[in-house]
């Protein structure tokens, strides 16, 4: 049994002890066969000393267990990770982001304990899933969504408090955003709720957020300052239509006024799904094929070794092939009339672009058929999948696929100047360090007012391989933050990393990140190191 760093094996021994006592002795593991589960199947140090493993792992069922678990860890300086449902996979999975932590598995306090379809919300546990949650409401009949992230087998706990996002109103689609309300233990063990919660007998803790005083909830999104054992979301009542429709601009520069008008669009709330852009034209060449093969005039043109290929000759190919550029297809949830009302708005507003033009995807009354389902990404309306993984899996075009990948995610602003750029210099930065990103790449909208870019760095079982690849990926993470983009979000490896970029003022972010930790955890047992924030004993060891 692996025993954590700077414990001893006598106190760890007892310990352990003290967890079966508190949890019951089938719920704490210790074998090298049930600890290998908590291992990253992604993980870029696979087989190397530095990958991340855990000690062991405890899975209590309830709040007071938790409680009963992070008094012993206090007590003998143990090192505990909690983990919702453990299915982070590219930003970590349920390995501890400090090897030898024992896993504080959540997975048993899977209560949903309330669903309020009159002032639509839930209060649900760390350990229900996207799944659960949603067979939940179907099998009762609830006319709400919860807007759900790909894949759904994650915890709306879990997600949220690693600022996922979803598919469905703005105000669900950011995750942690949509939250109200959270019971947290604190690494003393004690129990304390946020927002109306505090106050006893609470009527509205799912329905304000802020409750009195300083609104606390943000320091235990991507933290380590607390467990997190109860979390309220707002949920989103059934809306009664859906229309989709895609509009089409010819040449290269005309991304730049579609993103303006899409983000006026969105902040008055005249669309209110989440928009998806495409380019008709690049489907023909690396990013994709609209044929059986890419085209290889329009392949040389992306792959052009000086600079890239110009607007212009882009724009001389889409004429001559009569391919528009640039595609957006919007999204509205709502009253039919209202939904068809705001399209022509929309369609309205993206004439302004000289040659757009729109096709209409079509209105569908809801809930959809299940021959309607088949047509779309089934978390656009509100229903968890694992769809996603068949992006990566085997196939008759990826006959060798890899064993995972790490999120590169870099945030910019929401400009078409800035998806230029920001192309223009991951490309570059590609031909540098070998990297399989595309010549170009389109952002996605989870969020209104930034852009999100997701790249996935394959993890291979090669050591050398992946020593390249780590080395490559903390060199992106630097050129991005030298053009003033970071990471929203990254796997354990690279958090450091990307703390790091976050330097304002000698990193005074990092600095009050560390006296938050020292005050609420002083003998540092909460998931060290997670998102870069090490307690102070890990602190000066590494100094």
């Amino acid at each position: 049994m692996k025993v954590p760093p700077g414990v001893s094996a006598s106190d760890f021994a007892e310990a352990i002890k003290q967890f079966e006592e508190a949890v019951g002795k089938e719920w704490v593991f210790t074998s090298d066969e049930d600890v290998a589960l908590y291992r990253d199947a992604y993980s870029p140090f696979w087989g190397e000393k530095n990958e991340l493993i855990a000690a062991a792992a405890v899975a209590p069922e309830n709040v007071e267990q938790v409680q009963k678990v992070v008094k012993i860890a206090n007590r003998y300086k143990i090192p505990i990770y909690p983990v919702s449902t453990g299915k982070n996979l590219g930003y970590g999975g349920s390995a501890p982001a400090y090897s030898g932590s024992v896993v504080l598995d959540l997975k048993r306090m899977n209560r949903i304990l309330e669903v309020n379809e009159r002032n639509a919300f839930a209060l649900v546990e760390p350990g229900v899933s996207y799944f659960d949650l949603y067979r939940y409401i179907q099998e009762k009949g609830i006319k709400l969504w919860v807007d759900v992230p790909d894949p759904g087998w994650g915890s709306p706990v879990g997600n949220s408090l690693d600022r996922g996002g979803g598919y469905l109103l703005p105000q669900y689609r950011n995750h942690f955003d949509s939250h109200c309300g959270m019971e947290v233990v604190l690494a003393n063990g004690e129990i304390m709720r946020t927002g109306m919660g505090a106050l006893p007998e609470a009527k509205t803790w799912q329905q304000y957020k802020s409750g009195f005083g300083p609104w606390i909830d943000g320091i235990f999104s991507q933290s380590n300052f607390g467990v997190v054992t109860k979390m309220g979301f707002w949920l989103l009542p059934a809306p009664d239509s859906y229309l989709v429709g895609t509009v089409t601009v010819p040449r290269y520069n005309d991304l730049i006024p579609l993103i303006d008008i899409l983000g006026y669009l969105e902040n008055t709330g005249a669309t209110n799904g989440m928009p998806f852009f495409g380019s008709p034209l690049l489907a023909r060449g690396p990013l994709g094929a609209a044929g059986p093969e890419p085209d290889p005039e329009l392949t040389a043109l992306l792959n052009k070794k000086t600079g890239g290929s110009s607007p212009e000759e882009m724009d001389a190919y889409a004429v001559k092939k009569g391919i528009s550029h640039w595609s957006c297809t919007l999204s509205f949830y709502g009253a039919p009339k209202a939904n068809a009302e705001n399209w022509e708005f929309s369609k309205e507003k993206f004439s302004a672009i000289p040659g757009a033009k729109f096709t209409d995807g079509g209105s569908y009354k809801l809930p959809l058929t299940p021959e309607e389902q088949a047509k779309f990404n089934l978390p656009q309306f509100g229903i968890p999948s694992l769809q996603m993984f068949s992006i990566g899996a085997r196939s008759d075009t990826n006959p060798t696929p890899g064993n995972g990948h790490v999120w590169f995610s870099p945030i910019i602003p929401r400009t078409g100047e800035a998806v230029f750029e920001a192309n223009r210099v991951f490309r570059e930065a590609a031909k540098e360090l070998g990297l399989p990103i595309p010549p170009f790449s389109l952002p996605t909208c989870y969020w209104e007012r930034a852009f999100i870019f997701l790249f996935g760095f394959p993890i291979t079982h090669d050591i050398e391989t992946n020593k390249k690849n780590r080395a490559a990926f903390q060199r992106l993470v630097q050129i991005a933050a030298e053009h003033g983009w970071g990471e929203y979000r990254t796997a354990p490896a690279h958090q450091a990393a990307v703390m790091n970029t976050y330097s304002f003022n000698n990193h005074a972010l990092l600095r009050f990140h560390e006296t938050l930790k020292d005050a609420v955890d002083p003998n540092g047992i909460l998931s060290a190191g997670r998102y870069g924030i090490w307690p102070k004993h890990l602190r000066e060891a590494k100094s």
